[in-house]
């Protein structure tokens, strides 16, 4: 049983609770959205599942139908102990308060296990949440998360495409992303002005762009390319790329960022790379 559009205000009306904008609180009060989610995780009773920003438990819910071992983290100590509540008779549900941005998550998901994380992420949090999983929880092996539109379009968007950007480059490093669909606002309390997507990330065996170069120095490049994306990267990239450079990794100087995939940004850090070498 999941909540409905009255438990969720019920339940905030009972325990002298408000969302709170600071932890980007909207709280999904349609059961065939959570439900939808759950079955777009296609989890099962052999995973484990990370729950970020659980707040009242409504995915939370749809999530334990699935049998799955479910890892609920919410940062709100208000919120918190109604979650609990909540979940106190739903053996395969523990709940962790806590900043999901500062919390270790070599003990949610000890190394060497593997774990999906499945939420509907707060929107102040999403992108730099997402990038920081990706770069340091290898243990995490695909994301399905709910994001707004226009984030989603950015994680998932492809070379060529005017939501392609830095973030773009870093999800294609790590993984796959495509969207999954839609979902309204009125799905929400309180309602947002913008309409959210569900996203899947699924991260590869390998990185798209090595063994050649190290993540962060790739990363690097690649924000200095976009950090002025309307110029040429022989302009942007001036101060650190040789015409040679351009030349051996086969990039034309005249190429702006957004038209580069991740392969060739990964030839072009290489090359740069080795302008610093001793």
């Amino acid at each position: 049983m999941t909540h409905s559009h009255r438990d969720i205000t019920e339940l905030l009306a009972a325990h002298g609770l408000a969302p709170r904008r600071a932890f980007g609180q909207n709280f999904v009060s349609d059961p065939n959205t959570v439900r939808r989610i759950a079955r777009m995780a296609n989890v099962n009773a052999t995973d484990h599942v990370v729950e970020i920003g659980a707040g009242l438990g409504s995915l939370t819910l749809a999530l334990a139908e699935t049998g799955a071992r479910i890892t609920a983290i919410e940062i709100d100590h208000g919120i918190a102990p109604v979650l609990r509540d909540v979940v106190k008779d739903l053996p395969n549900v523990s709940v962790v308060v806590g900043d999901a941005l500062e919390l270790d998550w070599n003990e949610i998901i000890p190394p060497g296990s593997s774990a999906v994380v499945v939420a509907n992420l707060p929107y102040n949090v999403a992108t730099p949440l997402v990038a920081d999983l990706l770069d340091a929880i290898p243990q995490i092996s695909r994301f399905v998360v709910m994001v707004q539109k226009e984030v989603a379009l950015r994680l998932a968007s492809s070379v060529g495409s005017s939501d392609y950007g830095a973030i773009s480059v870093k999800v294609a490093y790590w993984a796959t992303a495509r969207v999954l669909g839609d979902v309204p606002p009125s799905v929400f309390i309180p309602r947002p002005k913008v309409t959210s997507s569900i996203i899947e990330i699924t991260r590869r065996e390998t990185p798209a762009v090595g063994p050649h170069i190290a993540p962060q120095q790739l990363f690097k490049v690649i924000r200095t390319g976009f950090g002025q994306r309307r110029k040429m990267l022989r302009r942007s990239l001036a101060a650190i790329a040789t015409p040679e450079n351009f030349e051996n990794a086969g990039v034309s100087p005249e190429s702006r960022p957004e038209e580069l995939n991740v392969e060739q940004w990964g030839r072009l850090a290489t090359e740069i790379q080795k302008n610093h070498r001793p």
